[in-house]
């Protein structure tokens, strides 16, 4: 062997030692580069959740504006406070009276919408 065969020989070794830090930071950066747009908690997730949030807060303010309507109703048949014209509207719906000289026009919508109590 020559000297020349001898060297290139011993010089490999630290050829692949220094490509070593390098590929490995390499590695490091696809690794986290990945994560950050693919992760659990990385941008795609991120975004997913804005949308989710952004729905349920309209599907909130919807229950908030049912919440009060029904508060306002509920206030007008408290027993402190009862509102005639009120008591009469939901006997008349729960219990299905009219007076005799009363014409009763049904409106399918309507009726859908009323909460169905004590109908099984």
């Amino acid at each position: 062997m020559t000297t020349l065969e001898t060297s290139s020989f011993t010089n490999q070794p630290r050829r692949l030692g220094s490509m070593l830090g390098p590929l490995l930071g390499l590695c490091l950066l696809i690794y986290f580069a990945y994560h950050i747009f693919q992760g659990e908690r990385g941008f795609f997730a991120w975004m997913r959740l804005q949308k989710k949030i952004a729905e349920d807060e309209i599907t909130l303010s919807t229950l908030q504006s049912q919440r009060e309507i029904l508060e306002r109703q509920v206030h007008l048949l408290r027993p402190d406070n009862l509102d005639p014209d009120m008591l009469e509207e939901r006997a008349r719906l729960i219990l299905n009276f009219a007076r005799p000289d009363e014409v009763i026009i049904y409106n399918e919508g309507l009726e859908a919408s009323e909460p169905s109590q004590g109908k099984s």
